[in-house]
């Protein structure tokens, strides 16, 4: 049968594709551009976080991020960590363990000091939590009583006013990354976090989100959140090369990631 005036001949089927991809880029780029740093919805809760980014610009936050393993600082949290730098923050790192699942511990703790290096974190600002009952290990949720001391003891220690971390879904779905999340959440349920230290959260992301890199944006700018930063493509560089710090960890499909992931660009959180 002789194809009809509206049918595409499978031939034009690839270049429909490519202009179609080349449009969405191109709409994802001007959004970049008119959205990167960091965005709050006007909202009270959207408030509160513009609010903590004027802070910020003013050099009054002092930001910790409570991750479970070195690697998680980049793969995950880079855009928070380069927009908070940007906006005037002084962020810091706490990790929950040495990532010693394969008994590279020791080496992971100067890949993670190097990474942070890049990301705009001195050495002084990175610590190191390596007890014996916060395993690195996917498998085991951390206890929550234990986790929250450390980090609360963490918290006054430094005059912390801003903690991020991950949300309940743990990006990945590690339990360790999900026990982060249970341990802040005890700790600003039960009011014990000092007077004006608010918690950010990470946004997990479904699998097709999390891996369409920056065409994410036309998805992030629209859906709800309280804060969004989006870098810019030097940023994104800077972001990968802290990545590749962790030479321990990366394997062929970490250089997927690398290519791949919003979450090289991208971070949606949501306050507590």
């Amino acid at each position: 049968m002789a194809a009809g005036p509206w049918c595409w001949a499978p031939a034009a089927l690839p270049l429909l594709l490519a202009l179609l991809l080349a449009l969405l880029l191109g709409g994802a780029r001007r959004l970049r551009g008119r959205h990167a740093g960091a965005g709050a919805r006007a909202s009270p809760r959207g408030r509160a976080a513009a609010a903590a980014a004027a802070a910020a610009r003013a050099g009054g936050v002092r930001a910790l991020l409570v991750t479970a393993h070195p690697d998680d600082e980049a793969m995950f949290f880079a855009p928070t960590v380069l927009g908070l730098g940007r906006a005037g923050a002084r962020p810091a790192v706490l990790c929950c363990s040495a990532g010693n699942y394969y008994n590279q511990g020791e080496v992971r703790k100067k890949e993670l000091e190097q990474s942070c290096f890049l990301l705009g974190i001195p050495a002084s600002d990175v610590t190191v939590i390596d007890h014996r009952d916060l395993p690195d290990n996917p498998a085991v949720e951390w206890d929550t009583q234990l986790l929250a001391s450390i980090v609360l003891e963490h918290i006054e220690a430094n005059n912390i006013n801003l903690v991020v971390t991950f949300d309940a879904g743990g990006v990945s779905g590690h339990a360790n990354h999900i026990s982060l999340y249970t341990a802040l959440r005890c700790l600003h349920s039960k009011g014990r976090l000092p007077e004006g230290c608010h918690v950010l959260v990470l946004e997990s992301v479904n699998l097709f989100r999390k891996y369409i890199s920056i065409l994410d944006v036309l998805f992030s700018c629209l859906l709800p959140r309280d804060v969004l930063f989006i870098l810019t493509e030097e940023e994104t560089e800077r972001a990968k090369r802290a990545m590749r710090c962790h030479r321990s960890q990366l394997l062929w499909f970490r250089h997927i990631y690398l290519l791949c992931s919003r979450y090289m660009v991208i971070n949606s959180l949501r306050l507590l």
